[in-house]
């Protein structure tokens, strides 16, 4: 038997799997965030309970997680620093890196190298000025050397620096992508080191309970592109966990339905996922992983993120005649949830504000800390830091928390850095209202949605007349929202770029079903396969609204998990052979310490191939494999010059897969 773990941004969902039996059984607990053994324990323990499952029996466990995918959607995740080696100021213009790195502190180091691997001269001074204090500001260090892919030395040399002055995980750029375009490798190096603490509290967690339960199975980690790598690889290579989750559930999708073709929609708590299965197999974007608004070199399915899910925060736009809500990206911890964990602060709070007769704008809203460890609040401005300092884990409201305006930004920041929940009114809560939902606090969701109806837009009346309508209006808002990015990802696939659904007058009509002289209508050529746990309270009408044929599969909530026990162990190694002048010819890669000179092409190309089998088979191996097996593709352009060829550059990529190792 396999055990199937998913952490999500709500939920931890755990199955027992068996390849000749499917689904023994399968468990939900809350994702407990600031200590994530609690969920995955109760999870877990449930799973096995139900099963009946000696602990020995359990051959393999495989875990996938949105908790990534998620934090860079929010814009979450621990402070890091970014050395820059050979790059210019003006580098960080380029490619979102600027944005990206926000407050975070980056060093520029003179050196890299050119792209037939040869180096420039590395000064290491302003790194040995600044990590007397740096190391104390940051929770993590990522590393981007010009060309590094090309000749990674420099880099290997500044990590080495760094785990000599501290103890903080350190990212090199040549790790994660063989791929050329610096600032956008030093992007997806700076996203890593951010998220090396969150998988690997996420990791340790699961091993610890594992080894409770007395599970001895190899642990692995689904990949962005569905692949799965060993838990000790994706605790040093956080970031190719991006997407994690969504492409588990591409997998557990095709295997729960056995469709070949169709939209594969995943809704959570933070995030809705899709994605296309195309003849069997996820489609995989060519470009790499766009999650966050920030284009990553993860190579992962073709998966469009977007924040909405059934947490996703309520806006009610105030000055419109007619209310107009909408919905996300940023998550907040529903009310009803809220009021399940923490009942006394959280009711007398909404209790007090409705008895208060006129309408706060702070009303309906709650914080408290995570209960991550104190070092991950290294770093903090004063303001900050006071405010951080007047919070516990129990939920205080915000109109007694916050005392003048310029401190709601300030709690945004804490909120961003993983650090504060805020909870407010959600679709979640308004499923509750109606009644379609009641594992949480109903009286806490319709006191949240009291607050918000009696709220006043641009006419001067209530935005809802009642409770009831407040939660149509946000369920009715998700179900067009989820239309519209669904539409969105499947035209991006197509490339199709001049229709903006949120925007675009045809497809408003399409969807509402306004009559004309011209009626509109628009549909998908596949069906629409809906997952997650409330797949079946919110598809079924997305589907009609797209005209297009619902599947939601038995399991569909627990796919994730799923998937993350049915896929394979794949790895790659790139080998670059060019020729920098006549009669000379190099192999560069990462997987080479420096380039090495050939008088002959053929020998550079035997060198190359050697080299990358020999690399991706070693990675196939740490990663988890048991016997992979190789499959090398090249790419040449030598043109014809004058009649002559022209050796300009090859690739070698050698390919290793195969089953993950179970336990005897």
């Amino acid at each position: 038997m396999f055990l199937g773990i998913d952490t999500g941004g709500t939920y931890t969902d755990a199955v027992v799997f068996s390849p000749a039996s499917g689904v023994i059984a399968k468990s939900k607990a809350l994702t407990t965030r600031h200590d994530l053994s609690i969920g995955i324990s109760q999870a877990v323990s449930s799973v096995l309970d139900q099963a009946a499952a000696d602990p020995s029996a359990i051959q393999l466990v495989s875990l996938s997680t949105t908790l990534a995918t998620n934090a860079l959607v929010e814009g979450q995740g621990g402070r890091a620093a970014l050395i820059m080696i050979g790059f210019e100021q003006q580098d960080l213009q380029r490619n979102g890196l600027f944005e990206a790195l926000g407050q975070d502190p980056v060093i520029f180091l003179p050196g890299g190298h050119d792209v037939y691997g040869k180096e420039k001269p590395l000064d290491m001074g302003p790194l040995e000025a600044a990590i007397g204090t740096l190391g104390s500001q940051v929770a993590a260090f990522a590393i981007a050397g010009y060309f590094a892919v090309r000749n990674p030395a420099h880099e290997i040399q500044v990590r080495d620096f760094l785990r000599r002055h501290t103890q903080l995980p350190v990212t090199c750029s040549h790790e994660l992508s063989s791929r050329l375009g610096g600032p956008r490798r030093a992007l997806t190096t700076l996203l890593n080191a951010r998220l090396v603490a969150m998988i690997d509290r996420l990791i340790g967690a699961t091993e610890d309970h594992l080894a409770k339960c007395q599970i001895t199975a190899p642990l692995m980690v689904v990949r962005g592109d569905g692949a799965l790598i060993a838990s000790q690889v994706a605790r040093t290579k956080p970031i190719e966990t991006i997407l994690s989750g969504p492409a588990a559930s591409l997998v557990g999708a095709r295997y729960l339905t056995g469709l070949d073709n169709g939209v594969v929609s995943d809704i959570g708590g933070t995030t809705t996922d899709v994605a296309l299965l195309q003849d069997g197999l996820p489609m995989l974007d060519p470009d790499g992983a766009v999650v966050g608004g920030y284009r990553t070199m993860v190579e992962a399915v073709a998966m469009r993120t977007f924040g909405l899910g059934g947490d996703s925060e309520v806006h009610v736009n105030e000055l419109g005649l007619v209310t107009r809500l909408r919905l996300g990206p940023r998550r907040l911890m529903p009310l009803s949830l809220a009021a399940h964990i923490d009942p006394a602060p959280v009711l007398e709070a909404l209790t007090r504000q409705i008895n208060a007769g006129q309408p706060g704008r702070l009303d309906g809203r709650l914080a408290c800390l995570t209960g991550i460890p104190e070092r991950f609040a290294s770093g903090l401005q004063a303001q900050e830091k006071a405010l951080y300092d007047r919070l516990t884990r129990q939920f205080v409201p915000l109109d007694q928390l916050l005392s003048a305006t310029p401190q709601r930004a300030t709690l945004d920041r804490l909120v961003a850095r993983g650090l504060v929940h805020i909870a407010g009114f959600t679709p979640s809560d308004a499923m509750h209202v109606l009644g379609r939902q009641s594992n949480w606090n109903s009286e806490a969701a319709r006191m949240g949605a009291a607050l918000m109806a009696r709220r006043k837009n641009g006419s001067g009346k209530p935005v809802a007349s009642s409770i009831e309508q407040l939660a149509d209006l946000t369920v009715a808002r998700l179900t067009r929202q989820s239309c519209e990015i669904i539409l969105s990802a499947c035209l991006a696939d197509e490339g199709e770029s001049a229709i903006d659904p949120q925007n675009s007058r045809t497809v408003d009509r399409a969807l509402s079903g306004d009559q004309g002289i011209v009626r509109f209508s628009l549909t998908l050529d596949r069906p629409l396969v809906g997952l997650g746990a409330s797949a079946n309270c919110y598809y079924p009408a997305i589907a009609r609204m797209l005209s297009a044929q619902s599947v939601i599969p038995e399991h569909a909530d627990v796919a994730n998990a799923i998937g993350a026990v049915v896929g394979h162990v794949r790895t790659t190694s790139t080998i670059i052979v060019s020729q920098p002048e006549e009669g000379v010819y190099v192999a560069i890669g990462t997987a080479l310490t420096g380039q090495e000179r050939f008088d002959s092409e053929e020998a550079a190309m035997q060198r190359g191939r050697a080299i990358a089998q020999a690399a991706a088979l070693a990675d196939a191996v740490a990663a988890g494999a048991a016997e992979p097996a190789i499959r090398l593709q090249e790419e040449i352009n030598a043109p014809q010059v004058d009649g002559r060829r022209q050796m300009i550059e090859a690739r070698i990529i050698a390919t290793a897969s195969g089953r993950p190792r179970i336990a005897g």
